[in-house]
């Protein structure tokens, strides 16, 4: 399936891509699995000191569950035709398949090739699985480097790849010696250049180059292989070319030339194209059809559009069918599934109701003659399920057991314009007795983007121990569509602070904790609402955890010369061309609305080289709010009053070396980073200690 979460985000990364980049649950179980711990030094400040003897009792807790969850399906394996690859810790490894019982063999070793750190990103076979074809990238890099192996049944060498490229994003095989790959420079992507391996001296030949700043371009393969994809996007349009795999050194044909507002993406079967545009209802996604050589616009047929309050996230051609995962009106994934010869005899197919996720496994050389997807949740680690759209057949893995059985709970809080926006709780008693349980809030609500949902041995963890954990839906996220967004964007940025604060009343209301047990946790943009709110209403919660956080929105889209400010307006405003653009975000912005009042506790966690999230920014936001609770605390002595009866609030800035926006790839330092955001949890809600599974503390 083609993922069509967002465009482009204020991460790296756009959402046609089919690959395993490892979230941290991913990154930090396979390196578990694969090699000893590290002990890589950890830097604690002053502040940190305080929660210092409790993180080590997280820390090894932490490693304990993810012990338990090391062994979880994941989409790390590629099948080729004779071999199956997947990745440990140390490299690319392959077995037989036809064996009876396989070795591993080592494809690539990376450890004898660089030193550090260094993290997959995207594997590729080429057709006839003569080449491999991987992206490394160091954190301390914005750009990955794409080494290339010669396969083969002579004897690998995996100290010795064939070559390596510089600089590279994403990369799709035409075929075996041609490879398509676009070239990125810091958080621009916008050259493709291709890979000519039968020239003298390995040909690079430029075949697109975008012009437009705000545009990111990247490189996919449609499932049957037909097609090399070029997906220009931003955050308001898309436009795609094509590149015939049977003659790769072709010039690329346009789809459609890019109109404002216009998104969509492509697929290919038996010589159409299907198109998923949101040029449905509402400038919701429907599924369109053109031939393969006639594919602009004009020529476009609609095929089906899903219902109202039904939104789109993928989109699979496959076995005479188009294969639609969508996220229906109460939150619940389905798939649709439309027989292209008869597309009005769609029918609906309910997946499980506990999942938040679904991540398509890529499809191997071999046609396995099913499509295999992963289902997860917060607390509920990765099912493999299989389905065959011919047979309308769906087959599910056995389920990784666990030992404590946890509630999924919907509900819907109307927020202050009477939209009613979706929370999913996550919580092991009942939910009339969690006035007394602490409470655990997520939101995000930025580029259209799903709050992130995937499994989190994290909060598998929390919930054990017996907190609710509540993830708010709320507007200027994706969750309910194309026009969710929209809702939620520019000038209508402040609804997505009253979404969240209807979210916890809601909550509140139904008995679910209070606010002297209620902490909130956001990162990157998604720190965006957690900061007004704090501004606006900081008595709603006690504690607050931010990560990578973007808190000087006003200052980031009036610097023009910051790497992702052009971009980033159509989703915050212009401020130096709208005035009301900058009178909205001058009334909502973290940094600029900061008041003498008792704040909650914070954690606030950066990176010292992040180039997507100003470290100073957030270095000013922390130095004025200690001085906004300074004064408070000043004004009411001063004033006579007697002192507030809830402890002082505690504002401490983790910040922490690397460049890289989503956190360390150091096994160690990512368990220490988490094992102290829980340590300041339960430190600043006054929880005890919690016992371990044999009765110690």
């Amino acid at each position: 399936m083609c993922s069509i979460n967002s465009l482009r985000l204020l991460i790296l990364g756009c959402k046609w891509s089919r690959d395993y980049r490892l979230s941290n649950y991913k990154r930090r179980a396979r390196i578990f699995h694969g090699i000893n711990l590290s002990s890589t030094p950890v830097e604690y400040s002053p502040q940190i000191l305080k929660y210092r003897i409790l993180e080590r009792f997280f820390k090894r807790r932490l490693k304990n569950i993810y012990q338990r969850f090391s062994k979880v399906p994941d989409n790390t394996t590629i099948q080729g035709f004779k071999y199956v690859y997947f990745m440990k810790a140390d490299g690319i490894y392959r077995m037989d398949t036809r064996q009876g019982d396989p070795k591993a063999e080592k494809v690539l070793f990376l450890a004898s090739l660089w030193d550090g750190d260094w993290s997959l990103q995207r594997v590729r076979l080429s057709p006839n699985e003569q080449i491999l074809a991987a992206t490394v990238k160091s954190p301390h890099r914005e750009e990955a480097r794409c080494v290339l192996v010669r396969l083969g049944n002579r004897t690998l060498d995996p100290t010795q790849p064939l070559l390596t490229i510089e600089k590279v994003f994403s990369f799709e095989w035409a075929t075996d010696d041609v490879l398509f790959y676009s070239s990125q420079q810091g958080l621009q992507c916008h050259s493709v250049f291709r890979l000519d391996l039968t020239s003298p001296g390995t040909s690079n030949t430029l075949v697109y180059h975008e012009r437009q700043a705000d545009v990111f371009v990247e490189v996919t393969l449609s499932r049957d292989r037909r097609l090399v994809l070029v997906n220009c996007s931003s955050k308001r349009c898309s436009e795609v070319w094509l590149i015939d795999s049977a003659t790769p050194l072709m010039e690329p044909t346009l789809v459609q030339a890019r109109l404002p507002e216009l998104l969509y993406h492509v697929e290919h079967y038996h010589g159409q194209l299907y198109i998923l545009a949101n040029t449905g209802h509402g400038q919701e996604y429907q599924v369109l059809q053109a031939p393969l050589s006639s594919p602009s616009m004009e020529h476009w047929t609609p095929v089906c559009a899903p219902g109202p309050g039904t939104a789109v996230k993928d989109m699979e051609v496959y076995q005479d069918h188009c294969v639609l995962s969508t996220r229906g009106p109460v939150g619940l994934l389905e798939l649709q599934v439309v027989p292209l010869a008869q597309p009005h005899a769609t029918s609906t197919l309910q997946l499980a109701q506990w999942a938040c996720t679904t991540e398509t496994k890529r499809a191997g050389l071999a046609d396995s003659g099913w499509l295999e997807f992963f289902l997860a949740s917060p607390v509920h680690p990765p099912v493999l399920y299989r389905y065959s759209p011919r047979e309308n057949l769906l087959l599910v893995q056995e389920e990784h057991s666990t030992p404590q059985e946890c509630y999924t709970t919907r509900i819907e809080a109307p927020s202050q314009d009477g939209t009613l926006v979706p929370v999913t709780v996550f919580h092991t008693a009942a939910l009339g007795e969690l006035r007394a349980a602490p409470l655990l809030v997520h939101v995000y609500g930025a580029y259209g983007m799903d709050l992130n949902m995937e499994f989190s041995p994290d909060r598998k963890l929390l919930v054990e121990d017996g907190w609710a954990l509540a993830y708010c839906h709320v507007r200027g996220g994706g969750e309910r569509g194309l026009g969710w967004h929209r809702q939620g964007r520019m000038e209508a940025k402040l609804r997505g602070v009253e979404d969240l604060t209807a979210c916890i009343h809601k909550l509140f209301d139904l008995g679910v904790s209070t606010p002297s047990l209620t902490a909130l946790t956001a990162r990157s943009a998604g720190a965006v609402l957690a900061g007004a709110l704090c501004n606006q209403q900081p008595q709603l919660l006690r504690a607050v955890t931010l990560q990578a956080p973007f808190l000087d929105v006003l200052g980031t889209m009036q610097e023009p010369s910051l790497p992702l400010t052009l971009e980033e307006r159509a989703e915050w405003g212009d401020p130096l061309a709208e005035p009301l653009h900058k009178e909205t975000i001058a009334s909502y912005c973290p940094l600029h609305n900061i008041r003498p009042q008792l704040y909650p506790s914070m954690l606030i966690t950066a990176y010292k080289a992040d180039s997507r999230v100003c470290v100073s920014g957030v270095e000013r936001y922390v130095e004025r709010l200690r001085e906004a609770i300074r004064t408070h605390l000043s004004g009411q002595s001063a004033s006579g009053l007697s002192p507030e009866s809830e402890p002082i609030p505690s504002v401490t800035l983790d910040l922490q070396p690397g460049t890289d926006h989503f956190g360390p790839e150091d096994f160690e330092l990512s368990l220490s980073e988490s094992a102290r955001q829980l340590a300041f949890l339960y430190t600043e809600l006054g929880l005890a200690q919690p016992k371990t599974r044999d009765g110690r503390r």
